[in-house]
């Protein structure tokens, strides 16, 4: 049995993986923005063993997340999850850049991390020159070609730590929308997979994944220059170091 943090746990993708490990039989802590929607999705997966709230747009309840995390004790694998996509670009570069920078760098380390990404990605750019200038600068593909970004510089830092990044495609969920072609299941699957499973195709690190198998990602993703240059302006954002 695995233990399991996920972010962004109250509804779509991060509800529906930890739905599926629990029915696995694995131990899930969830996370939701309020009080309210923590409930909720406590009482749709009442077998989880907790849930912790934060609103991972303010960055200190975010480092107050993650001291909440190291309190629990240790786990086996953290499913960065949460992110918001048609809202104010400063709420995405909050929310889908920074706070996965700062909970990784502030929680325990587990065995496994997982970051979830977007095809969209493929349209964006590191965009550094921005981080510190203006955040409303930074669009949602931007933020997402940053967490393969951390993904890998985290993969490249911690070797004894499998870290990877996840497209888990166009989905009907409610940042996805009722017409989104992807199959909703799949899109969770692949997150589940890279957390527990002992195949070797999953005991990988440093990779950018699709339906559980392994997918085209912009070049500049594995640039360690632009890595490291990414790791210093989030550090200079946050007050916050991930050491390596």
């Amino acid at each position: 049995m695995a233990r399991i943090f996920i972010t962004g746990s109250a509804d779509g993708l991060g509800h529906l993986a930890a739905k599926l490990l629990v029915s696995q039989g694995h131990q899930v802590v969830l996370h939701a923005r309020t009080v309210e929607r923590g409930r909720m999705a406590l009482s749709k997966i009442p077998a989880a063993e907790k849930v912790l709230i934060a609103d991972l747009s303010d960055m200190e309840e975010t480092k107050m997340l993650a001291e909440e995390v190291n309190a629990l004790g240790s786990f086996d694998a953290i499913i960065h999850n949460a992110g918001v996509y048609r809202v104010p670009n400063k709420l995405i570069f909050e929310v889908n850049t920074l706070a996965p920078y700062i909970l990784t760098s502030l929680i325990q380390r587990p065995k496994r991390l997982i970051y979830l990404s977007s095809g969209l990605h493929l349209q964006g750019i590191p965009n550094l020159e921005n981080l510190s200038l203006g955040t409303e600068l930074i669009n949602y593909s931007d933020s997402k070609l940053h967490v393969i970004l951390l993904s890998m510089a985290v993969a490249r830092k911690w070797p004894n730590v499998y870290s990877n990044a996840v497209n888990p495609g166009w989905v009907p969920t409610k940042m996805g929308g009722p017409g989104a072609p992807d199959d909703l299941l799949k899109g969770a699957e692949t997150q589940v997979w890279l957390a527990v499973s002992n195949e070797a195709n999953a005991q990988v690190s440093g990779r950018y994944f699709f339906h559980q198998k392994e997918a085209h990602y912009l070049p500049v993703a594995g640039d360690t220059g632009v890595q490291d240059q990414f790791l210093a302006r989030c550090e200079e954002i946050t007050g916050v170091r991930l050491i390596g």
